[in-house]
């Protein structure tokens, strides 16, 4: 039953996008099937650290969703890199609140792409997380399979 939620959802996420487009500065790269969907996203205005900058990100969608959260990632491989952010490892994987413990069934691909767009916005100082390296070494594949610490939402 949860499959068939999932795919209902997904083909109305999907459909949107494509008739109304995504949120300014993100563009639909690939989505093939409904497990699966690449975007690129670039902040807007110049008065940002990331100005001019473009990153790709994967969404992974669970049998279960909109009832568990999608595993994004920032793709670091094929030329693009993650960017240098304190929430966001050099592996790609996100320490996001909305993507863990504070995901709803509200939330869709679009939120999740204005967050992450307005988390970049917002940076002054780009910089990894102080533990990167450690976790780096000892990440799961999927950031969904880490048990995240939400602590510093100044950045």
């Amino acid at each position: 039953m949860s499959l068939r939620i999932a795919t209902k959802r997904l083909s109305k996420e999907l459909n949107e996008i494509n008739s109304s487009g995504p949120p300014a500065g993100t563009t639909l790269l690939s989505a093939e099937d409904l497990r699966e969907w690449r975007f690129t996203l670039s902040v807007l205005g110049t008065d940002t650290v990331y100005a001019g900058e473009t990153f790709a990100l994967r969404f992974r969608f669970p049998d279960n969703y909109p009832l568990e959260s999608p595993e994004v990632v920032f793709v670091t491989n094929d030329g693009w890199t993650a960017p240098e952010h304190p929430h966001i490892y050099s592996n790609g994987h996100c320490c996001v609140s909305i993507l863990a413990n504070e995901w709803s069934p509200v939330l869709n691909v679009c939120s999740v792409l204005l967050t992450l767009q307005s988390m970049l916005a917002s940076c002054k100082k780009k910089e990894r997380p102080k533990d990167n390296e450690r976790y780096v070494k000892h990440a799961p594949i999927s950031p969904k399979d880490t048990r995240w610490h939400f602590h510093d939402d100044s950045v």
